[in-house]
């Protein structure tokens, strides 16, 4: 094993040791590193809290923007809520409004039905009525004329009418309106 150990280290001269080399290499490497540390590690760092500081600032602002569409989506909500409340009134009012107006125009054809009934037996009343005066007429005529066909002569004197217009008068014509 000793002899594999002096054929590593002479193949290849990055692996040899050089004490010169050594010290010169860590002289520089001390002279970059405080370099860096007061040029490029502040700045660096700097960068590194100003990004820190951003995405604070945005982990805020989006908790910020959450609590606020929940503050949004709970308004929403009730406005839905109060909406659904108001269209259910609107509907309940529309509801009585229609059974009011049926109920008034039921009323309203009741009332229009009787009046047309009232007219209408006022009507067969006044055509009844007329009916018994022309009725009563004629039997007046007919009298007349059966009487003067009896008697033999021509009743033509105001006062035989007279004595027939109350007997016809006095006739009782219930019957006739009865059946009418």
């Amino acid at each position: 094993m000793s002899q594999i150990a002096p054929v590593l280290g002479a193949s290849s001269p990055l692996t040899k040791i050089i004490p010169g080399l050594m010290i010169w290499t860590i002289v520089f490497f001390v002279i970059v590193f405080f370099a860096l540390k007061y040029f490029a590690f502040a700045r660096i760092q700097a960068l590194i809290d100003e990004r820190r500081e951003q995405i604070r600032r945005a982990i805020e602002e989006a908790d910020r923007a959450r609590e606020e569409s929940r503050r949004l989506l709970e308004e929403h909500r009730k406005l839905v809520g109060e909406a659904r409340g108001e269209a259910e009134q609107i509907l309940a009012e529309a509801r009585r409004t229609r059974e009011s107006m049926e109920l008034r125009m039921r009323e309203e054809t009741e009332q229009e039905r009787v009046r047309r009934l009232e007219e209408t037996r006022k009507e067969i009343a006044a055509e009844t009525a007329r009916a018994l005066v022309q009725i009563r007429a004629e039997v007046a005529e007919l009298t007349l004329e059966a009487a003067s066909r009896v008697v033999g002569r021509v009743l033509d004197a105001e006062r035989d009418r007279e004595l027939i217009s109350e007997a016809v008068g006095s006739l009782d014509f219930s019957r006739l309106e009865e059946r009418v």
